[in-house]
């Protein structure tokens, strides 16, 4: 069964740190590119970052430029997301989601998505 699996997420001070993971598995993601999404209640579903397939290339939204920042291990077939400087408006569901091409795709283009975990930044 293809899958991604999201964790890491929790309660979190403003401030404070967090690192999602999202892991593949029944299929291999070094000739993925990766996307992280996140939907806040009442909002639509947004980009947050993505990387290439070799990790070579990245992209930010400007909300989280300079605060996050995306990774890739294709050997443990992992994808990580580091957010630092949380902020409240962070709060979200954060998704990953997977195409098989080099780059980034436009949002309705991903092939595969997590079920989500969710991200809250309050004190």
């Amino acid at each position: 069964q293809l899958q991604l699996v999201e964790s890491g997420g929790g309660l979190v001070q403003p401030g404070g740190s967090l690192r999602l993971s999202c892991a593949a598995s029944g299929f291999t993601l070094d000739v993925y590119a990766i996307g992280w999404f996140r939907q806040a209640p009442g909002k639509e579903r947004e980009k947050v970052s993505c990387i290439s397939s070799s990790g070579g290339d990245t992209d930010y939204a400007n909300s989280v430029k300079g605060r996050f920042t995306i990774s890739r291990d294709n050997a443990k077939n992992t994808v990580y997301l580091q957010m630092n400087s949380l902020k409240p408006e962070d709060t979200a569901i954060y998704y990953c989601a997977a195409d098989r091409v080099y780059y980034c795709s436009p949002q309705y283009e991903y092939d595969y998505w997590g079920q989500g975990t969710q991200v809250t930044v309050s004190s």
